[in-house]
């Protein structure tokens, strides 16, 4: 009978247990959202890496550095990034509610490397050789007198042929002449010594070769 009296207040009391646990089990779960910024200019810190110490499961700030993570009361949240000191922040077990935001300043830290010598030949010798028999590349002031010069300027006016923008003006300038002496005789240039030198400076420049040659 003392038996069967045990069994029912067991089966009474569980689902008031069972509500309890799960009770307990929500107030314990809070939702931490905040900012992370730097400690002397306030300024918002980026892809910090937050990570609930013990469980492997973390978030990244976004580029405004703010983030949100579930965690449990009580637990210890890691924040690193690269160049700042890593920070530990543990949340408070009698927080109240489910929510809950917080503004981490994190320091910046300097890191020293060791000194690193970077020489460029394993020997003497072979540094010797190399700067006799190496080929430097020309520097922007020997690329641009290559550039610049008259043979070279010569021949890419030959072959390189003309943009729309002088293609247009060749036009207007031909339909104006052509229009300037419209209903008239055009002028002969053969008496006029500008036309002369003109011609001439066309002739040593080899305007009138083919081109085809």
């Amino acid at each position: 009978m003392l038996r069967k009296i045990y069994i029912l207040l067991l089966f009474t009391l569980s689902p008031l247990f069972l509500k309890a646990q799960i009770t307990a089990f929500k107030d314990s779960i809070i939702q931490i959202s905040g900012i992370t910024m730097t400690a002397d200019s306030l300024r918002a810190i980026p892809a910090v890496s937050v990570v609930i110490r013990g469980q492997h499961r973390g978030t990244i700030s976004n580029s405004q550095g703010v983030f949100s993570i579930v965690a449990f009361k009580g637990d210890t949240l890691a924040f690193t990034a690269i160049g700042f000191k890593k920070v530990d922040y543990h949340i408070p077990e009698n927080l109240p509610g489910n929510n809950y935001s917080v503004i981490q300043l994190l320091t910046e830290d300097t890191t020293y490397l060791p000194v690193t010598i970077i020489h460029p030949y394993p020997t003497r010798e072979e540094f010797d050789r190399a700067f006799a028999y190496g080929d430097i590349p020309d520097d922007y002031y020997e690329i641009a007198r290559k550039n610049t010069e008259a043979a070279k300027l010569h021949a890419l006016s030959r072959f390189t042929p003309a943009d729309a923008h002088e293609a247009t003006n060749t036009y207007f300038q031909r339909q104006a002449q052509s229009l300037y002496y419209a209903g008239q005789s055009p002028p002969q240039n053969i008496f006029n010594p500008l036309a002369w030198a003109q011609f001439i400076q066309a002739w040593k420049r080899g305007d009138f070769k083919n081109k085809d040659d």
